[in-house]
């Protein structure tokens, strides 16, 4: 089965400065290219980016799955190590990625390892965020974007999915004015395919399922905080 020994990254952004720097900064020590899709950023987003050495490409706005994968086109090599501008690859995932790719990656392959989510400052690894699986690296080529709202890979054929160790660290919400704004945000792109009808019914689901099956209670307030918002985002949907 073929083998490469070289990755791209690619990140796409929109005024991403507080957490570019360190996402790059661990990207350096696996990638042998960083290419920043960025949406015409007013912040220091591209400042950052290029003095740390990544290939800055702007272009319009196009949703996340399009420019996600016309961003995988600007890349130099067909492997893909896709990431989002405030994820950081923690030092056991780094030296998971440094043996894979000292080894060879199959190109037939992809590639999944853990998420840990930050929620206002705390490491949530209850209420269904943690290990929240994701595959992120893989051969273009045999791998596109889809959707909008919670946008996922969709492979052309079948492929062997590998997991590594190590978690992609996530910053994900920064307090409870944030986690209602995205809730918010995506509940607007997700409202044309909402059921009326269902609302309540997926509301209360959505808490108990969060905050008691997956102990979300064990987070304490916060954990309370994360499945009533996610709760309330329901409703939010088919206003």
């Amino acid at each position: 089965m073929p083998k490469s020994h070289t990755i791209s990254a690619v990140i796409i952004t929109l005024n991403e400065q507080e957490y570019i720097a360190q996402c790059i900064v661990s990207l350096q020590k696996v990638v042998d290219e960083i290419v920043l899709i960025d949406s015409y950023s007013t912040d220091k987003t591209v400042a950052i980016a290029t003095q740390l050495g990544a290939k800055v490409v702007q272009t319009d706005w196009k949703g996340y799955a399009e420019t996600k994968n016309w961003g995988n086109k600007q890349a130099e090599n067909n492997l893909i190590l896709s990431i989002d501008a405030d994820e950081v690859l923690s030092q056991e995932l780094i030296s998971a990625l440094q043996q894979l790719k000292q080894n060879g990656v199959e190109t037939k392959t992809v590639y999944a390892f853990n998420r840990l989510n930050n929620y206002c400052g705390k490491w949530m690894k209850y209420a269904g965020w943690y290990p929240d699986t994701k595959v992120r690296l893989f051969n273009r080529n045999e791998a596109k974007w889809e959707g909008d709202v919670h946008e996922k890979l969709v492979f052309t054929q079948a492929v062997t999915t590998q997991w590594l160790s190590g978690d992609l660290l996530h910053y994900s919400i920064k307090d409870k004015a944030d986690h209602m704004a995205r809730e918010k945000k995506y509940a607007k792109l997700a409202k044309p395919y909402a059921n009326k009808g269902v609302a309540a019914f997926s509301a209360v689901a959505k808490f108990v399922k969060m905050y008691i099956v997956k102990q979300g209670f064990r987070a304490g307030k916060l954990g309370f905080q994360l499945a009533w918002i996610s709760a309330r985002a329901k409703f939010w949907r088919v206003r």
